[in-house]
């Protein structure tokens, strides 16, 4: 299975893939990693928890190999052009979440589940540590190197965002808030955002500044949350995305809706629904009267050219939203307002189980999905690029 390229912009630094929603309802799973965790095996009289999970994927920036971290404490390397299987490596020590590529293929960050709370920075090379990042008295929920330079930052149930940089051990920054964080850059790397649960906040910083005070702060508030439910179950943030146009940000949740807001004004403009929140493990299992995380964080993210999203679902959808004509209110934000409600424009069947994890491939036309198995997705309108032609004549040549 090759991968080929869709539309890539060759001219530009930070190339960009043309989609349609021909391409978007079309997709495919086209290789399917049923070993992508390892399981223990089942002994009479121990309880079992289900299926270890996929708990995190990221790609590197040139689009040509994924990285998985899972329960089973290993982490593995996929190359997505050829959709093999790379290698395998282990931190049965320190336990493996929240993988990411620094801008070098060959090194990634990490948190770790165990032992301590560090960030680990790893050679996938020659399988060593290069450097650990300590600080953090709670575990790291979520970490992001910045789309720009060697700078990364990172949110802890110890209620602080830290900023570091790959070539200093001790942080550089450090912002002390009144519940654990979660974080994201936009993509020019100047401005970071950190939502804050139990408050319903969204803080924005200049990253230049970030020992001042936030320059906007956004209160999400979902009105339509009061027809359900009197008082409404609170929103529980897992995630934050800014489009690659930098003029929105998504916001990822536990429950059974995703947030559009307007990343200028704090407008919160559109709802993302048709999917079952994260936050339970099982399909059968009851919700509780306060919303929790769950094993939600990574299963909804923009598409590279912000034009739609893809997202997981605990019935094992993957789901494809159309935000191509977002409408930005205009004054005033007005908390009452019931924001436009979007719905799928397509459901795929993937893999059973869980889609915990969903990403679209920054570079080439394909995604990456992952629960207990991890799925490459491609389109079935793809065209073959030259490289790719050249590939398979090759195969068919006679030995």
């Amino acid at each position: 299975m090759m991968m080929a390229p869709t539309n890539i912009n060759n001219g530009s630094s930070l190339p960009q893939l043309s989609l349609n929603n021909g391409v978007m309802l079309k997709m495919k799973p086209s290789r399917i990693f049923k070993t992508a965790v390892e399981n223990p095996a089942v002994s009479p009289g121990r309880p079992s928890f289900g299926p270890r999970h996929v708990t995190g994927i990221c790609f590197n920036d040139r689009g040509d190999q994924l990285l998985t971290a899972a329960e089973d404490e290993t982490f593995r390397l996929y190359n997505c052009k050829s959709g093999k299987h790379l290698k395998t490596l282990q931190s049965k020590k320190y336990g493996i979440d929240l993988p990411r590529f620094t801008h070098k293929s060959t090194a990634i960050i990490h948190a770790s589940t165990k032992e301590d709370d560090g960030i680990r920075y790893h050679s996938l090379h020659d399988n060593k540590y290069l450097s650990y990042f300590k600080g953090h008295k709670g575990r790291v929920i979520s970490l992001e190197m910045s789309p720009v330079d060697d700078g990364f930052m990172s949110g802890s149930l110890d209620k602080t965002v830290r900023l570091w940089d790959l070539r200093a051990p001790n942080c550089r920054g450090l912002l002390t808030l009144p519940a654990p964080p979660v974080i994201a850059y936009d993509a020019s790397g100047l401005v970071f955002a950190v939502a804050v649960n139990n408050y319903s906040r969204i803080l924005l910083y200049d990253q230049a500044n970030f020992d001042k005070a936030p320059f906007l702060v956004i209160t999400l508030e979902d009105p339509t949350l009061n027809l359900i439910s009197y008082p409404p179950r609170p929103i529980y943030m897992t995630s934050l995305s800014f489009s690659s146009n930098g003029k929105y940000l998504l916001v990822g949740c536990s429950g059974n809706a995703h947030y559009i807001l307007d990343a200028f004004g704090g407008h919160l403009i559109a709802k993302l629904e048709g999917h079952v929140g994260l936050e339970r493990r099982s399909i059968t299992a009851a919700l509780t009267i306060q919303p929790d995380k769950g094993c939600s964080g990574e299963e909804v993210s923009w598409t590279p050219d912000s034009r739609f999203i893809v997202g997981g679902s605990l019935d094992g959808k993957v789901l494809v939203w159309d935000v191509q004509d977002l409408q930005v209110p205009q004054g005033p934000v007005n908390l009452k307002a019931v924001p436009r409600q979007i719905h799928p424009l397509v459901a795929h069947d993937g893999h059973p189980g869980i889609s915990r994890c969903v990403k679209f491939n920054p570079r080439y036309g394909m995604m990456a999905t992952a629960g207990a198995e991890l799925a490459f997705w491609l389109s079935d309108t793809a065209p073959e690029s030259d490289e790719v032609a050249r590939d398979l004549l090759k195969r068919k040549a006679p030995v």
